[in-house]
């Protein structure tokens, strides 16, 4: 995609206290694993040299720290976990002691697939996980019911680490998807009180113009009519009263004509009530001050801001997300920015699709950008330059 935007100002993102509980959880399983390694690589009994084993354990670390960190696309995921899987069984049959402690890597494994793959093929490792585990005992000269016991042991273990790991994955995709349906009630609920305020704000004027606006006119052409009679004395008054006729009207008119432009609230206010929705994603608000909406765009830029959101809460893997609205040149830009994983390939789906129609309709337009940071910016014009709706 071409980038053909005006120079903006990128935000700088800092790391947000308390970043997701799964990703420290993982980071810290990661961390633990890799100190059994280190232990299991000092102590250990093994059959293979030393060097060629660590170089194994340190595949097998970069193959789980990629899966954890969502960098790659789902066949990207599946490669390197399959990686980690093979490693894992290497790890474990290369150990003649300590083996009951690098199993530890087998069931981390396990439970890293509860984020990548259906429970059914989770469940087929941790079988095979089983097995590997009971071939290492037949190795290392295990009697057979010992061996049936260490098996049934890492098996339940194995499960409830896979079943704890599946549990907070399905946690956080509800979570997601009740943020999602938050956003979705708030922005609904902030277009219909912007209608209702406009459809108030008509009515007024309507009364304003009909009551007020009526008898004044009236007033004015009585006073004109008594300007042209004999009375010299009454002629002075008539000809004040007349002037304060007059500017009345002009106050009346004034006034219905204010009420009558389109009611656009308040888009800082309407921004932050759509950021409070998501709790779990910081988001920053940035209007300058003086912009000058009609309803249309308010509309639009509410929609659009709300398309950003669930975009970045769906597929970025952010924490933090910076909203600016600015006015430059008759041209209202929303810019959403955020610090997660920015796609390599950029396939709008029905949002996107749906918001660069939206834009289309009043003239504006959409653009992505995936450097610096992962960008959706909403061009659309203001005043005479917009297109009005059909």
């Amino acid at each position: 995609m071409e980038d053909h935007r005006r120079e903006t100002h990128v935000p700088s993102f800092g790391l947000k206290e308390g970043r997701r509980a799964e990703e420290f959880a993982g980071y810290t399983i990661l961390l633990l694993s890799l100190g059994i390694g280190v232990i299991t690589l000092i102590l250990g009994d093994l059959t293979v040299p030393r060097w060629l084993w660590t170089g194994v354990l340190l595949v097998w670390i970069i193959a789980v720290n990629v899966c954890i960190s969502g960098l790659m696309g789902r066949a990207g995921e599946l490669s390197f976990y399959l990686c980690a899987l093979l490693t894992s069984w290497v790890l474990v049959m290369t150990t003649l002691s300590s083996g009951g402690l690098i199993v530890v890597l087998m069931m981390v494994v396990a439970a890293v697939g509860s984020y990548l793959m259906p429970m059914r093929w989770v469940l087929g490792v941790v079988l095979l996980n089983c097995l590997v585990i009971f071939g290492h005992t037949q190795v290392t000269g295990v009697e057979l019911v010992e061996s049936l016991v260490f098996v049934v042991f890492y098996l339940i273990l194995h499960l409830a680490t896979v079943f704890m790991a599946f549990a907070t994955s399905k946690e956080t995709q509800l979570r997601a998807q009740l943020e999602q349906k938050n956003l979705q009630l708030e922005a609904a609920a902030v277009l219909l009180e912007d209608t209702a305020a406009s459809s108030e704000r008509l009515r007024i004027s309507r009364e304003l113009h009909d009551l007020i606006g009526h008898q004044l006119t009236v007033l004015n052409l009585e006073l004109e009519a008594a300007k042209h009679r004999d009375s010299t004395a009454a002629r002075q008054h008539i000809d004040q009263a007349a002037e304060v006729a007059k500017g009345l009207l002009t106050d009346v008119r004034t006034t219905v004509g204010q009420l009558r432009q389109d009611s656009h609230g308040d888009l800082q206010q309407n921004l932050e009530r759509l950021a409070s929705a998501v709790p779990s994603l910081e988001i920053h608000i940035d209007v300058d001050p003086g912009i000058q909406t009609d309803e249309d765009v308010s509309a639009t830029v509410v929609r659009a801001a709300q398309e950003i959101i669930t975009n970045t809460i769906k597929h970025a893997e952010a924490t933090e997300l910076v909203l600016t609205v600015t006015q430059d040149n008759g041209t209202l830009t929303l810019t959403g920015t955020n610090d997660g994983t920015a796609p390599r390939n950029i396939t709008p789906g029905h949002g996107l699709t749906g918001l660069q129609e939206r834009l289309e309709i009043l003239g504006g337009d959409l653009e992505i950008h995936t450097t610096p940071h992962f960008t959706i910016e909403a061009q659309l014009p203001l005043g005479r330059d917009r297109k009005l709706p059909t």
